[in-house]
């Protein structure tokens, strides 16, 4: 074989090979609508933009919004497993692989969102992205919200805990928010968030709990008259990347990865709190009735929620996991 021919073989073989040897793809999970005014769609195409450009295209972000990768279970088995890279999930799809996750749904923790970034960006979140990775193979690369959880139901206004009583509110699947729940007097029932439009609407259950996020995201204003901002739970979203993964990239592909991870959740945490912040105007204008309650009123439903719930979560989270967490709260509230 001549040189001449050689070199022909050696160039058409490059062109039917994969545009470089280095390139890996990301699949990248969440589930919210594709819609740019959605805090973890507008979050995924940021990392995708940062990623491609920080790796010379190297990493191809591929991004499955919605839930298309699968429901609460299927995406995390499927990040645990490898055959999903990253998952921006919630603390009740965590709980499917990671029971301590729950020690989250402790209620009435934090002052403020600040407070609770303080706490999640931690020592504390060190620890527990530590334990997480042994657990189960995934690394937490950071949190963002899910944010601040309140009442909604057809019934009538809630204004005391004794306003529940008699009402059958939906929850995610997880123990914790049963706990919750059954606490302020109301019973819980577990409906899988695909499921709960059709559950309001059938009046399957009289009311829920959820963030202005998610009641937009799935149009449950539609189907509940009444909206109590109580804020009960500073629900999170993660940024979850499979280990075995990361540690294939090289250090250049990591830091990017771990650079649009904090850009992501950065954008998701800005574009939830102000939803947040803005609840009572947003939900308004949805036409729901908000009544809104203040630090005594919020008192009793600490009150009675919090004891039962920290008990619950001692004995089936595990007391170290509780105690660290609310070592944690403390020494990260405004007055220390």
């Amino acid at each position: 074989m001549t040189l001449k021919l050689a070199t022909a073989l050696l160039l058409a073989a490059a062109a039917f090979a994969p545009a470089s040897a280095q390139e890996k793809v990301l699949k990248y999970a969440h589930f919210q609508p594709a819609r740019d005014d959605q805090p973890k769609h507008k979050a995924a195409l940021a990392f995708k933009e940062h990623v491609e450009k920080a790796t010379n295209g190297q990493v191809k972000v591929q991004i499955y919004p919605a839930g298309q990768f699968g429901k609460d279970q299927e995406t995390m088995e499927g990040l645990r497993l490898g055959t999903l890279e990253i998952a921006v999930a919630h603390d009740g799809a965590i709980a499917t692989i990671y029971k301590p996750v729950n020690v989250l749904g402790i209620p009435f923790m934090f002052e403020n969102h600040q407070h609770a970034w303080r706490v999640y960006d931690s020592k504390w979140g060190e620890d527990f992205a530590d334990d997480m990775k042994k657990k189960t193979g995934v690394r937490l690369l950071g949190f963002a919200d899910n944010g601040i959880r309140h009442f909604t139901n057809n019934v009538r206004p809630i204004r005391t805990p004794d306003d529940m009583k008699g009402m059958k509110i939906r929850i995610q699947p997880a123990p914790v928010f049963k706990t919750l729940v059954e606490a302020l007097g109301a019973s819980a029932s577990a409906v899988p968030w695909a499921e709960l439009p059709t559950a309001l609407q059938g009046k399957v259950v009289d009311g829920q709990e959820n963030s202005v996020t998610n009641i937009l995201a799935a149009s449950l204003y539609q189907y509940q008259k009444h909206v109590t901002l109580d804020g009960h739970i500073y629900s999170i979203h993660a940024y979850l990347v499979n280990d075995r993964f990361f540690s294939g990239l090289t250090p250049e592909q990591q830091k990017a990865v771990v650079e649009g991870a904090r850009i992501a959740r950065d954008i998701h945490r800005k574009m939830t709190s102000d939803q947040d912040l803005s609840a009572k105007a947003i939900l308004s204008e949805k036409g729901m009735t908000v009544t809104e309650i203040g630090g005594a009123e919020i008192e009793q439903f600490r009150k009675l929620a919090q004891p039962p719930v920290v008990a619950w979560a001692n004995q089936d989270v595990g007391k170290p996991y509780v105690d660290a967490l609310l070592e944690a709260v403390k020494a990260n509230a405004k007055t220390q």
